[in-house]
Parts: C-alpha cells; sequence; structure tokens
C-alpha cells in the first residue's frame, strides 16, 4: 500500500521564469506559501 499523496493532487505553482508548473516539495513545506521559483537557476535568473 503506496504511503503519502498521489502526485495528482499536490499543490502546485508557475514558476514566472520559465512558465512551467511546479509542485508542492515536502522541503518546502513550512514556506510554501513564500515559494515563488521552481529551482535555483530560475531564482538566480529571475528578472530585477
Amino acid at each position: 500500500m503506496p504511503r503519502g499523496v498521489a502526485k495528482a493532487h499536490l499543490p502546485t505553482k508557475t514558476c514566472p521564469v520559465c512558465q512551467r508548473p511546479f509542485a508542492w516539495r515536502k522541503k518546502w513545506a513550512r514556506d510554501w506559501e513564500s515559494v515563488i521559483y521552481c529551482s535555483e537557476r530560475c531564482r538566480r535568473s529571475k528578472i530585477s
């Protein structure tokens, strides 16, 4: 029996840099509201 939640049921956001959707990750559990970018690469290449 699988544990956890199916990926289809996780919340998603769209990255403003690459325009791709990304899903919730456990490491973002505490600050999901403040997560904006899908990756470190997109965060570094953000438009200032």
